[in-house]
């Protein structure tokens, strides 16, 4: 028994065992990122084809703007805003000279998502000649938010003549 006891002894360059463990830091958050969005081929990858906009950003970038405008409402802590996002990225590469692709996060830019009546994230609005045309909400298929994109294209302009004028000195002041 003695002998068995003997063998247990610790050694120096034995690792530490037990509650005392050390905890191992965390990976470089780089390598932790997410994977690479798929480029189209043909494409050269471009960051700048999704726009970050923000309450003042927003009249400008999509009221006033001259092409019709795909709108993200996201939530930093939205699951669904993540796995469809790269989606969305790479729809704004791929229709960069007819649409453009905007972000805007609801928990920094509370009066937009207010104004425009969105609830949950993500919220998918499309407009044109600066009115909203089309919408979807929640965790949709990649596959109907592009069929949504080449709609807008094909109808959306009809119906931004149909809808009424926005008042642009509205403000959630007032």
């Amino acid at each position: 028994m003695a002998d068995e006891k003997k063998d247990e002894v610790k050694r120096p360059d034995a690792p530490p065992s037990g509650p005392s463990t050390p905890i191992s830091a965390p990976a470089d958050p780089v390598s932790q990122s997410s994977p690479p969005v798929p480029v189209p081929p043909g494409t050269v990858p471009d960051q700048n084809d999704l726009i970050e906009i923000d309450d003042r950003t927003w009249e400008l970038s999509v009221e006033k703007s001259g092409k019709p405008v795909a709108v993200m409402f996201y939530s930093p802590t939205c699951v669904f805003c993540h796995q469809i996002e790269p989606y969305f990225r790479t729809y704004a590469r791929e229709y960069r000279d007819t649409v453009m692709f905007v972000r805007l996060n609801v928990m920094t830019s509370q009066w937009t998502a207010e104004r425009y009546g969105v609830r949950s994230t993500p919220t998918f609005k499309f407009f044109c000649s600066g009115k909203p045309v089309q919408e979807m909400v929640g965790s949709v298929y990649p596959a109907l938010l592009k069929k949504m994109v080449d709609e807008v294209l094909v109808h959306g302009k009809e119906c931004a003549k149909n809808s009424t004028l926005i008042n642009y000195e509205i403000t959630g002041y007032g």
